[in-house]
């Protein structure tokens, strides 16, 4: 059973279409990106799983429960942290998780734990906290009970990179534990250093849908290849893409594979040669700029 299973859902405001045919399936025990620019449509089907909006058209499920006509049972098992973060400023840190954990009427075994690992003041009230301290609360919130789901909507917001690195360790434990991760996020490095699998959004639709390692293969690398004074090739292979040429020296995009870049530039004479990693940053723009492509893998 899919933690998440969406088909053909969509959400429009009017005339407008926010969110149109997202057709997602997340299993369990995986560490999910959900990625794409502001406005893309992830807090949107972020609320729709979560009962606070509902689809104007398709369907979604949490664990097989349906989210609107089964919202409750779809609900007892997520864990969430909103975008637009919000509490009670008078509440001390302890009154709000009191508060909250009587609320979800719940065990909640890891508070101590994270409240620990964050280093989150828990006798202040709220209003006395720093943005960082408010969005580590909401992460304690959220994962305190250890839910089989946790839907992150952009976690990271005003952490610091101490803090940032701890909350990773935390949800990698979180999928090793056979549970779920839903991490929306605009920033893609946070994505390819945390994530098994990644949808990319592009104005309310779905683009792309795959394993981080298989977009890896398939992002572009920069090379850099000085030519001796005879050796400029006339022509460029396949997967080639020019950026720049200064003389002898190219400067270019490779989205071909690494055996074949070698064995044509082992065919010319090179004085030297730079070749980068795989940039995901650079696939991952060609689909916000582009339109999306004819398939979407499965």
């Amino acid at each position: 059973m899919n933690a998440i299973e969406t088909n053909g859902l969509g959400k429009s405001f009017g005339h407008t279409a926010v969110l149109r045919d997202l057709s997602l399936r997340v299993p369990p025990g995986c560490l999910f990106g959900f990625l794409g620019p502001n406005g893309a449509g992830k807090s949107t089907t972020i609320r729709i799983l979560l009962g606070l909006l509902r689809a104007s058209a398709g369907s979604a499920a949490i664990f097989g429960h349906d989210v609107w006509q089964q919202g409750v049972a779809a609900r007892s098992g997520v864990g969430y942290l909103p975008g637009d973060l919000r509490f009670y400023d008078t509440l001390t840190g302890a009154a709000t998780l009191d508060f909250l954990a009587a609320a979800r009427r719940h065990p909640c075994p890891a508070r101590a734990r994270l409240v620990e690992r964050f280093g989150l003041p828990l006798d202040r009230r709220v209003r006395a906290y720093s943005s960082g301290m408010k969005q580590k609360l909401g992460l304690v919130a959220a994962m305190m009970h250890e839910p089989r789901l946790l839907i992150l909507d952009e976690p990271t917001n005003a952490l610091d990179p101490l803090v940032r690195g701890v909350l990773y360790e935390e949800l990698r434990a979180v999928a090793a534990a056979g549970r779920t991760v839903l991490f929306s996020s605009h920033t893609l490095s946070e994505v390819e250093e945390l994530c098994d699998e990644v949808a990319i959004l592009r104005d309310g639709e779905l683009v792309a849908r795959d394993r981080v390692a298989a977009l890896r293969v398939r992002a572009p690398r920069h090379v850099e290849i000085l030519f001796g004074p005879d050796g400029y090739p006339e022509l460029l292979p396949e997967g080639m893409h020019q950026l720049d040429r200064r003389g002898q020296r190219l400067v270019a995009a490779w989205t071909g594979s690494m055996p074949d870049l070698l064995g044509w530039i082992g065919r010319h004479a090179v004085e030297d040669v730079t070749i980068g990693p795989p940039d995901l940053s650079d696939l991952f723009m060609t689909y916000y700029r582009q339109a999306p492509p004819a398939e979407v893998p499965a």
